[in-house]
């Protein structure tokens, strides 16, 4: 009788450690195991592109950084931005086969442009404010971006879209901040009639002119690309 339990010990230990083991084994898998990679495609100006920042990131490759530090997460991305584009140029980039092949994989999508139709309506500067003018190029802009995000939308039905917002890059002019706010109030209005698509707003971050956020009159230097970076990363849970 003692003979058996003892048998019986031993044969129970010897269970306990083989699961032990094998939860061990399990566990030491699924921690070697990398995260999945994912996509994130980037649409834009010169603000996408990033010109401005010496480091040479801008918000895109920022935001890469970011999240493979904070979030562990595997992260590759194209970056399609072009210095000076408008909406009616990226409308003819998104059509282009590379461009749709990415969006098609894509996980994330950034949009920031509307910039230069702005500036480009009103003359190419905004020294002098024409209504006029503008109001022709915000149409040509709202019909673009709805253009746009058709497109995006037919690659990829799922997509996660961040659409940023415009700042004003004169902040001490009341004038242009009123035609900034119409814009970006046109914009959200377009991208709210999607799923999916999250529109984060920039102007709050540059209230004050300032050289320690600016490179030029228009572009951010590092530290102002780090305040949108932040912007989203606030805005978006990814």
């Amino acid at each position: 009788m003692k003979k058996t339990i003892i048998i019986a010990t031993a044969l129970a230990v010897v269970i306990l450690i083989a699961v032990g083991v094998l939860n061990l084994t399990q566990q030491n898998k699924a921690l070697s195991v990398p995260n999945e990679s994912e996509k994130m495609v980037s649409l834009g100006d010169s603000l996408t592109h990033g010109v401005g920042d010496e480091s040479g990131e801008g918000f895109v490759e920022n935001l890469e950084k970011q999240l493979k530090e904070e979030k562990n997460a595997i992260i590759t991305v194209e970056n399609h931005g072009i210095p000076d584009q408008q909406t009616d140029g990226l409308l003819q980039q998104v059509k282009k086969s590379k461009v749709r092949s990415d969006l098609q994989d894509a996980d994330y999508v950034t949009l920031f442009i509307g910039t230069n139709d702005l500036i480009e309506s009103n003359g190419g500067d905004l020294k002098e404010i024409n209504e006029e003018k503008i109001a022709k190029g915000q149409a040509d802009y709202e019909r673009n971006l709805r253009e746009i995000v058709d497109i995006i939308r037919n690659e990829n039905k799922d997509v996660p879209i961040l659409f940023l917002g415009l700042y004003n890059p004169y902040p001490d002019s009341q004038r242009i901040e009123e035609e900034i706010v119409e814009w970006n109030e046109k914009s959200q209005t377009i991208v709210d009639d999607y799923e999916k698509v999250k529109f984060i707003s920039t102007n709050d971050l540059f209230k004050k002119k300032s050289t320690d956020y600016f490179s030029d009159s228009l572009h951010p230097n590092e530290k102002g690309y780090d305040l949108i970076t932040k912007k989203i990363l606030d805005e978006y849970d990814f």
